[in-house]
């Protein structure tokens, strides 16, 4: 037998991937894992044989419910699923699939639209970060259709404006999780930041490569890979993460001046391969070392003007705007950072997964 799971397939931001009400998935920790693996189709380097997408990316899902929280409309649990590991990881954040949960809460009626705009409060539960999400719902109704643009998706659509409330030491407990502004790791003067992902930035200078290179010359770049793998698993451990060999973050970016007008220029792995974009939460977080005097960021970054400032970190294909207001009394303390998403529902319906992996009765469902 074949068991059908209600689901939303949508992108969010330039990711994509089920969306969950949490009610249809198991209470349990083990078995939600498990059915999260049948459900992408991993481990399989295709994903052949789920929705998954055989990229980090498209190998994601989230589960959201309504939430019981004063002052908070909906929580969402992000899941990164493994594609060469049957290992489901919901350490890190995800912004980019964040910015699809408050449209599938409206099309799944877990919360009303207003007129015009509706904003809701989103707890992201890896982290326990908040968020306010700003939707257009003209006439009541969410619309997918608008003029706003992202790099890594083509076409254009209705804005999706976040609002990150609280992000820093989302993860690590603290902004610098270490202590310091700068560290060396095997003789590589590195930042190693977390304001919504941990992240450890290093010049790419200082690992003897430009920067600029594509993600396919750095993915097959043996060498750097093993180089930045070992600097990670010596972060890891400095940044309050534990052993990091079985965990997504920290994120590692290479950093360069800027080539195309922005702030600074990046190159992202997560953790081992190159990102062919840059997270959403990895942005704001590479953002914000650059204002940070004696970061590894201050000394190649061109900064704008100004208490609010819009960073532009470029990133292979494109750019990545996150608007950051710093503290009037205190130019390096990030007050507040937004950014703009957009997001669609691809496919709705049910996805059916083997009732030998889940029979979907034999595990207490969450309420919803």
């Amino acid at each position: 037998m074949q068991i059908p799971i209600p689901c939303l397939f949508m992108r969010g931001g330039t990711s994509r991937g089920p969306y969950f009400l949490a009610s249809d998935l198991p209470q349990d920790l083990e078995l939600r894992d498990r059915v999260l693996l049948s459900v992408m189709g991993s481990p399989d380097a295709r994903q052949i044989d789920g929705l998954g997408g055989a990229d980090p990316l498209t190998s994601k899902a989230a589960i959201v419910s309504p939430s019981r929280r004063p002052g908070v409309d909906l929580e969402f649990l992000f899941a990164q699923v493994l594609i060469d590991e049957a290992r489901v990881d919901t350490t890190p954040n995800c912004g980019n699939m964040l910015a699809g949960v408050g449209p599938f809460a409206l099309e799944r009626g877990l919360v009303p639209a207003s007129h015009a705009e509706t904003t809701l409060r989103i707890l992201t539960l890896n982290t326990d970060m908040l968020c306010d999400v700003v939707l257009q719902t003209p006439g009541g109704r969410i619309t997918y259709e608008g003029n706003a643009r992202i790099d890594g998706v083509p076409g254009t659509s209705a804005p999706i404006k976040i609002n990150f409330l609280d992000t820093a030491g989302s993860v690590c407990g603290t902004l610098l999780p270490t202590g310091k502004v700068a560290d060396v790791f095997d003789g590589v003067q590195v930042t190693c930041i977390d304001n919504g992902m941990p992240v450890v930035l290093m010049r790419a200078a200082d690992l003897a490569r430009s920067g600029y290179e594509t993600r396919d010359e750095l993915n097959a770049d043996a060498e750097l890979k093993a180089r930045i793998e070992a600097i990670r698993l010596q972060a890891g451990p400095a940044m309050n993460l534990g052993d990091v060999r079985r965990k997504v973050v920290p994120k590692m970016c290479l950093i360069a001046a800027p080539k195309d007008g922005g702030t600074v220029c990046t190159r992202t792995f997560i953790p081992h391969d190159c990102h062919s974009a840059v997270g959403v939460l990895g942005a704001v977080t590479v953002a914000s070392a650059c204002v940070l005097k004696g970061s590894v960021a201050a000394g190649v970054c061109r900064l704008p003007e100004g208490r609010t400032k819009l960073i532009s970190v470029e990133h292979p294909t494109g750019e990545f705007s996150v608007e950051l207001e710093l503290d009037a009394n205190d130019p390096q303390t990030v007050q507040r950072s937004a950014l703009l998403r957009t997001a669609r529902p691809i496919m709705c319906g049910e996805v059916l997964i083997p009732s030998s992996v889940w029979d979907g009765r034999s595990s207490v469902k969450i309420a919803a």
